[in-house]
């Protein structure tokens, strides 16, 4: 039995995931991607869309026969029966949560500085204090933030892809056109991955969702086929208003389209809309990131105070606590765009390992009761878990040598907690 609230339904809960995926990333990475790839820039967003939905319907059959916070964990530990495997991608997932919170929560605070005349590092701290506090009341409160903070988010691409299509060149755009052939399509796939990720975290907050083996499920599936569309059709608009060439050099390109189809009233606008999907990626960043702290603690692997749940308001408190200090020591050092490559870095070993963990379960535990199963199989071997392992190992490759040595760093230092953990256990 759960110690937290289970408040969130099917509704609620693919709303949160959806809010997840569509995050800061979109409004600033399309540019940039636009640059590697030109006019054929929707071809990422497939390649991005597709890899995502291989790795949601992992997700979707593990969660369905293990929904319990500290996902990946329980995951992995379930399928491989190592506990320093499933350790450091549980410590993977909890470290890239405080980074990522910590470097979107810096974006805020150069959106909000265009509106209100205070530093950067003050916004982000300001802003993970508020968030904190609004985890800390609880899910419920927390889910309808979400979901409102996600109908302004999807209405600021809703109204980009009406402007494309509406206000775009009569010119017709050559959508097969890039400037570096498909090595750039490539290169931009990997850039704008980073728009995808997040709702891995959904499985996380699964001890605060009714029917959970069912609702999970269907909210991971949902919620990246809602933000692939979204994506694919915004990345098909933007260039008939704005040429790929100018994207690639504007630092709010989503903006700068509406500015170019409805004026700046428009700019004002998207910039607006821009803060409420930062400010929600840092929310449900902090929910998630609180939940993997508490699951792990009640799985025995992250000190048991971390486990400790409020009387009043059953939210993981401790874990809240500390994800917030160890968030705002982040900001004081966060390269957004780095810090953006080495929490890709990080989700793909872990959708490697993931995609892994659905396959090895077909064999080790072929009669698990299994409400959801992934789709397209060949006996018991699921094909699509395959292809989603085998694309992840392929983009683990495709990173600069400092972002992965800084990925090695991060697992080094978990597999010395890890060690230190265990020979700190009281012996028998």
């Amino acid at each position: 039995m759960s110690e937290l609230k289970r408040h969130m339904g099917l509704f609620q809960l693919t709303m949160y995931g959806t809010g997840l995926i569509l995050g800061a990333g979109i409004y600033v990475l399309i540019g940039e991607a636009a640059g590697f790839a030109g006019d054929s820039v929707w071809i990422a967003f497939v390649l991005g869309s597709i890899v995502a939905l291989f790795a949601g319907f992992s997700y979707a059959e593990l969660s369905s026969i293990f929904p319990k916070a500290a996902a990946e964990y329980v995951f992995i530990k379930n399928a491989f029966k190592n506990n320093f495997f499933a350790f450091l991608i549980g410590w993977l997932t909890a470290i890239t949560s405080i980074i990522t919170a910590a470097t979107v929560a810096l974006g805020f605070g150069g959106y909000f500085a265009e509106f209100v005349n205070i530093p950067i590092i003050i916004s982000a701290i300001g802003l993970l204090v508020i968030l904190s506090i609004v985890n800390f009341v609880g899910i419920r409160e927390s889910a309808w933030t979400n979901t409102i903070f996600t109908i302004i988010e999807a209405f600021g691409l809703i109204l980009i892809i009406v402007i494309g299509f509406t206000f775009g060149s009569p010119e017709p755009v050559n959508y097969t056109e890039s400037p570096t052939g498909f090595t750039g399509i490539v290169i931009a796939f990997v850039l704008i991955f980073f728009a995808f990720i997040g709702f891995e975290d959904m499985a996380n907050i699964a001890e605060e969702v009714k029917k959970p083996k069912k609702t999970l499920p269907k909210a991971i599936i949902l919620s990246v086929v809602i933000s692939g569309i979204l994506y694919i059709l915004v990345s098909l608009a933007v260039v008939r208003v704005v040429n790929w060439e100018e994207l690639a050099t504007s630092a709010a390109p989503i903006a700068l389209v509406a500015e170019r189809g409805l004026g700046s009233e428009a700019h004002i606008l998207l910039s607006s809309i821009a803060l409420f999907a930062i400010t929600n990626t840092v929310l449900i960043t902090l929910v998630a990131g609180s939940r993997i702290f508490y699951g792990m603690a009640k799985e025995k692997v992250f000190p048991a105070i971390l486990g400790k749940v409020h009387f009043k308001t059953k939210t993981p408190w401790m874990a809240i606590i500390v994800i917030l200090i160890t968030s705002i020591a982040f900001t004081l050092i966060g390269d957004i765009v780095i810090v953006a490559n080495i929490t890709v870095f990080a989700i793909v070993i872990t959708f490697a390992a993931v995609n892994l963990a659905v396959i090895v379960l077909r064999y080790t535990e072929p009669n698990i009761e299994r409400k959801f199963k992934v789709p397209i199989n060949i006996g018991k071997f699921p094909i699509l878990p395959l292809f989603g392992l085998g694309i992840s190992v392929y983009m683990g490759f495709q990173f600069e040598i400092e972002v992965v040595l800084v990925g090695i760093g991060i697992i080094g230092i978990g597999a010395v907690f890890y060690k230190i953990s265990k020979n700190s256990e009281p012996k028998f």
